[in-house]
């Protein structure tokens, strides 16, 4: 038998045994008390089930908008309990997941690349998510040979620029579709269309039928009409040939070959009567053919075309660039008067 103070001391292991379960628990109350963030949705029902409300998307409805696009159903009746427990007909977790997109940075649009008001579902980091495009509508012009960047409506290129057609592209040549007509470059008409007596007999005109003369068979391409355009800055365009004539046709007055082509080389906007911005260098001598192009063998005095726009015209010599083979240090010139 103990006594009470022997009991207490045989009861001392117990009482620390009390005293260390004691302690575990608090520690465990009190780390149970700690609230800890849980990433969850709410797991209330967004309304009682009496009402349509608390109905919800399932899994099947979330698998068929990320594969088909559908747009889903929720139940708009209040909520019974199903006569039997669901088949094995839901989606799993893998499959919905296997729907979804990922991340391509190679091929996935970028904004600069939709069109612009134009929404799209982007696959770049830094870009993921619903989207706004921002690439503008261009619109092609003749007016230059730029293609900027851009979207562009369907349409004919002929409707850009008229100039496009077959008629205007060399004949077997094919330029955007279409397959060009026009025949080789050739040699201009020279105007005439009388013919004389080639025994000079007399000097009055005979009639051209089967004379064989120039007149009569009037071969070579036809001059553009109308012929010459004045652009009236100084400037004056043959239309026949494209080549851009000084409308002062005497600004220099008499020079020698050397001058000639020193005050050719240095003619700039300002002289002569030119306000088209050109600068020195960009006018020269025509060459002789050049010269020649101008001429109209049915005219004399000046031997030129009808009505054309030349100021201060010379019945006279008119410099080539052309420079002579027999006299290398003189040049081919033409004799506006007759055209010689």
């Amino acid at each position: 038998m103990y006594s009470n103070e022997q009991r207490a001391t045989s009861n001392s292991p117990l009482i620390n045994g009390v005293y260390l379960l004691s302690f575990s628990l608090f520690f465990f109350l009190l780390f149970s008390l700690i609230p800890i963030h849980v990433f969850a949705g709410s797991l209330d029902s967004p309304a009682a089930v009496t009402n349509s409300g608390s109905a919800m998307y399932n899994l099947e409805s979330v698998y068929n908008r990320l594969d088909t696009g559908a747009a889903g159903g929720k139940r708009t009746t209040t909520f019974s309990e199903p006569a039997s427990g669901p088949g094995a007909t839901g989606r799993t977790l893998d499959q919905v997941m296997a729907k979804t997109p990922v991340v391509d940075d190679s091929n996935g649009a970028s904004v600069s690349e939709v069109l612009s008001g134009k929404t799209y579902w982007g696959l770049r980091n830094g870009e993921w998510g619903l989207h706004t495009g921002s690439l503008a509508t261009q619109t092609l012009s003749s007016a230059n040979d730029t293609v900027t960047s851009g979207n562009y409506v369907g349409t004919n290129l002929s409707t850009v620029d008229t100039d496009l057609s077959a008629t205007n592209i060399k004949s077997g040549v094919t330029i955007f579709g279409f397959t060009g007509t026009a025949s080789a470059p050739g040699v201009f008409k020279t105007g005439q269309t009388t013919c004389y007596d080639p025994t000079g007999a007399t000097t009055n005109t005979i009639p051209c039928a089967n004379t064989g003369q120039d007149g009569d068979l009037q071969k070579g391409i036809a001059h553009a009409s109308p012929r010459f355009s004045d652009n009236s800055d100084g400037t004056v365009t043959d239309n026949s040939t494209g080549l851009i004539w000084l409308k002062n046709a005497n600004c220099f007055g008499q020079k020698s070959f050397a001058t000639a082509l020193t005050d050719a080389n240095t003619l700039a906007n300002g002289a002569c009567g030119l306000s088209d911005s050109s600068s020195a260098g960009n006018w020269r001598l025509p060459n002789v053919k050049e010269l020649q192009s101008l001429i109209d063998f049915q005219k004399i005095n000046p031997a030129l075309p009808t009505g054309h726009p030349f100021a201060s015209v010379q019945s006279s010599w008119y410099w080539s660039s052309t420079t002579s083979v027999n006299f290398p240090d003189d040049a081919w010139i033409v004799f506006l008067f007759s055209g010689n």
